[in-house]
Order: structure tokens, then C-alpha cells, then sequence
């Protein structure tokens, strides 16, 4: 069979123990062999982790140059669709989802079927250090007392909440003691808890920032607690606001690095709503939720430093380890101790066997030096992202601190919601700031159409592909 006759038909090759089946078409082979594979693996015909042929293999069987197959898979690479790595072969990428629900239909949308996300929330999750984590494992284990393997104490494993104590103190200058720190399964889990134990004391209304996302004001509500938002700015959340809402018995911030605005709380505000928490009685639950990645300078250390007896620090390794571990920590003022206690239940939510190669993963210095690894490459990339996109689009530009793990890029005024569309049907996740403003919100009428862009949720070989298609969606002059 000669080739130009099977770029005219499907072709259907068997190989590695697998029927692989491509529709080929038009003249040119790469692009022909690109377009069938990457429409396999975007429809869902190549589930997520899928091996693929080597390329001297899918070579052979379609009779075609192996540099072209090469080509091919290092082209898909690039865009995000395969992963490569050493030893491993060509795989689909993990983070490609689906486009089959459960009785095999496409999904609906372009959001469900990129596999080119930048979409705040996911990280790159290879980055987690397997090696080092492996190694606090064993030796948290060898010195487990017989008593780790039955039900842990509610409030967390005592070893976990005495290196956090550490840790904090030295690290975001938070004033605790072991006794007064809850381990929480992540923040999600903590700010429920928190919430369970404002409303058995009375509160029924929680101040936040009008940006925000919107699963922690679900949550809330949840449990049976209204949010009210105040604005904010430049300059953090505008906490001269809560004056005029009488009832807040609590406001929930993220005075290091605001979400998704990407300020910080100044220190006239920080002092602010401290002297309004004690004015009212009210607590100040401070999210900290990237508090260790800044990159010009050293890290604000915690509002919780100025007023312990005000404020609930919430800490997590979601974001500088992974989500998969859920652990989070919470340091509560003695006042709320045994209402966040009553509420956290009776039985241990969270693994004590996680929560003992934490607190030997964090003695050893293993945490640390993870966490300024991550602090260096996200530094780099966000400082890449900043080049590319002034050289592609010059009408774009960066807004907020050097910090976290998401850009805000700022977008010539009406074309917030046009610039969606696009990545849209370039495949490409993206999300837009307007979709983190609280329904009630009348909105900062400063901010300008923008997108929030997750730049640490690529691997390293996807990152190129996934900078040039995010710089293809934004307007050019």
C-alpha cells in the first residue's frame, strides 16, 4: 500500500498491545499524523496516561520516515497534549481531560476540553518531591509510637502541631502555641469547622472581599452563614467598610496577597481592621494561602502577628507541596478554641500517619528547601510570562505584586469578555476577573478588564506551548 493512498482512509494500527485507530487526511504527513492524534486524545478516543507507540514502531506501522512521527510527538509536547519523560515512553498528558461523560457524550464545553490550562486553583504536580517525602516517610514511621496507628486526637497530632509552631513563627511570624493550633484537612475543611463554630455562637454574617472565589462563599452559606463584601483596591480590601455592616461576626481576608486582585493589605488597613476586631469583638480569619512565594523581596509575615487574640491564621499544603496530601492548619485564639474544638467533631479528620512525615518532612528542612526551589522556577516563569507577553502584546500588562502562582494581566478596556471566547475555541483555559467578583458587589470601578493566568500549573515541557497560545489570545496593537 503506498502512502499517498492512506492518506485518502482511516488507518487502524496495532501495536504495543493496543488498536490505535488514526484518520489521516490531506498530503502533508506531520500535520496529518498531528491533527488525528491530537483530535484522539481531545475527543477522548486516548484516555489521560495513555501509553503511546515509540515512534520507530508507529513509523514502521504507518510506513512513514520515524523522524516525522519524532516531529509529531514532540509538537503535541510542546502544546500540552502528550507528556514525555525518560524511561517512561510518550504518554497523553494527565491533566487532559475527558470530553466523554459517563454515557461516552462530548462534553459541552471548551473549558472541559482544553488540556491547556491556566485556569487558577491547579499546580504542576510533578514538582512534588517524591524522593524527600519518601525519605521523612521512613523515618517518621521507624519512630511512630504504637499509638499512631489508632484514632489521633481531634485537634491534630501533637508532634505536626509543635514543628508547625516552629515553622510559623520563624517563617510568617505567627505567635503560636502547639495547644492552640487545630490540622485541619486543608482550608476548605478549616473555614467550615470556623464556621460552624461562629454560627453556634450567634454569627450569622461573615464579611469578604468583593474578589474572591466563589466556593468559599458557597461554603459559608452552607453552613448557614450570609457574606457581605467590601470593596477592593490597590491597597487590599477596603476594611473601612465593615463599619457598615453591623452584624459581621468575622471578616475573611488574604492580606498577603490578595485573591485574585494580587495585592497586598497595606499596613494602615492591617492596623484597621485589627483595631476593628477589637472595637466589635469580631475575628479576622486570615487565609494565607501563598503567603511563602514572593519574589522581590522577603515574604509579609502574617496579620495574625499583631493581634493573636483577634485573628485566625489558616495555613495549607495545598499550595507549596499538593493538594493531595489535604492537610491544613489552623492557630485559633484561646476565646474560640472550644467552639472550634465542639465543631471539628470528636474523631481526628485528618491521616495521622500524614500528619507524622509532615512534621518530619518540615524538622528535617526538607520543606524549606522544596519551598525555595518552587520559590526560584516560579520566579523565572513569572518573569518569562512578563517578557513574552510585552513583546506579543504590548497593550497587555502585568498588575499586582511579584507573588504567588498567578498573574493578573490587565486588557484594553471591553475585551475581558471577547479575549475569553477566543481562548475558548483555541482550547485554552483562562479565567476572567469579573468571575471572581461577589454577586452583591457593586465592583471597583478601577479595575480594568483582565485575566487571572495560573502560571505554575504547566510542566516544563508544556510551558512553551501554553505561553505561545496564551499570547495568540490576547489583542495585539
Amino acid at each position: 500500500m503506498r502512502r499517498s493512498q492512506a492518506t485518502r482512509r482511516a488507518d487502524t494500527v496495532t501495536v504495543t498491545g493496543i488498536d490505535l485507530h488514526l484518520d489521516l487526511h490531506g498530503p502533508r504527513l506531520r500535520a496529518g499524523l498531528t491533527d488525528a492524534l491530537r483530535d484522539a486524545v481531545r475527543t477522548g478516543r486516548l484516555a489521560p496516561g495513555t501509553r503511546l507507540p515509540a515512534s520507530r514502531v508507529l513509523a514502521a506501522d504507518l510506513g512513514i520516515a520515524r523522524s516525522t512521527v519524532t516531529e509529531c510527538y514532540t509538537a503535541l509536547v510542546e502544546e500540552g497534549w502528550l507528556a514525555a519523560r525518560p524511561g517512561s515512553g510518550t504518554r497523553v498528558a494527565t491533566r487532559v481531560p475527558s470530553r466523554r461523560g459517563p454515557s461516552g457524550a462530548s462534553a459541552p464545553t471548551a473549558r472541559r476540553r482544553s488540556s491547556r490550562g491556566l485556569e487558577p486553583g491547579a499546580e504542576d504536580y510533578a514538582e512534588f518531591p517524591r524522593a524527600p517525602w519518601l525519605a521523612a516517610a521512613r523515618r517518621a514511621f521507624a519512630n511512630a509510637p504504637h499509638s499512631t496507628y489508632g484514632y489521633g486526637d481531634p485537634l491534630g497530632r501533637m508532634e505536626l502541631r509543635e514543628a508547625l509552631a516552629e515553622y510559623l513563627a520563624r517563617a510568617r511570624g505567627v505567635h503560636a502555641d502547639a495547644a492552640r493550633i487545630v490540622i485541619t484537612s486543608g482550608f476548605h475543611h478549616g473555614l467550615g469547622v470556623l464556621a460552624r463554630a461562629l454560627a453556634a455562637e450567634g454569627g450569622e454574617t461573615v464579611a469578604v472581599e468583593s474578589y474572591g472565589l466563589d466556593i468559599y462563599r458557597e461554603l459559608l452559606r452552607d453552613e448557614g452563614v450570609g457574606t457581605r463584601p467590601v470593596d477592593v483596591d490597590e491597597c487590599g480590601a477596603r476594611v473601612d467598610q465593615l463599619v457598615d455592616i453591623a452584624d459581621a461576626a468575622a471578616v475573611l481576608l488574604t492580606p498577603a496577597h490578595q485573591f485574585p486582585t494580587g495585592y497586598a493589605l497595606s499596613t494602615e488597613r492591617r492596623t484597621a481592621v485589627v483595631d476593628w476586631a477589637r472595637r466589635t469583638g469580631a475575628v479576622i480569619l486570615e487565609d494565607d494561602y501563598d503567603g511563602e512565594f514572593r519574589y522581590d523581596r522577603v515574604p509579609v509575615g502574617a496579620l495574625q502577628g499583631l493581634d493573636p487574640d483577634h485573628v485566625v491564621y489558616f495555613g495549607t499544603a495545598s499550595k507549596s507541596v499538593a493538594p493531595a496530601l489535604r492537610l491544613g492548619w489552623a492557630v485559633v485564639p484561646d476565646s474560640l478554641l472550644p467552639a472550634v474544638a465542639q465543631a471539628k467533631g470528636r474523631v481526628d479528620t485528618v491521616s495521622t500517619l500524614d500528619q507524622l512525615v509532615f512534621a518530619e518532612f518540615l524538622e528535617s528542612g526538607a520543606f524549606d528547601r522544596h519551598v525555595r526551589s518552587r520559590r526560584r522556577r516560579l520566579r523565572h516563569r513569572r518573569e518569562v510570562l512578563i517578557e513574552r507577553i510585552a513583546d506579543a502584546a504590548p497593550a497587555v500588562h502585568v498588575i499586582g505584586m511579584a507573588a504567588g502562582l498567578q498573574a493578573v494581566l490587565a486588557l484594553p478596556v471591553g475585551s475581558e469578555e471577547r479575549v475569553l471566547r477566543v481562548a475558548g475555541r483555541q482550547g485554552l483555559v483562562v479565567s476572567g476577573l469579573a468571575e471572581f467578583r461577589h454577586p452583591a458587589a457593586d465592583g471597583h470601578p478601577s479595575w480594568p478588564d483582565a485575566l487571572v493566568v495560573n502560571f505554575s500549573n504547566v510542566s516544563e515541557s508544556a510551558w512553551p506551548g501554553a505561553l505561545q497560545a496564551l499570547c495568540r489570545i490576547l489583542p495585539s496593537p
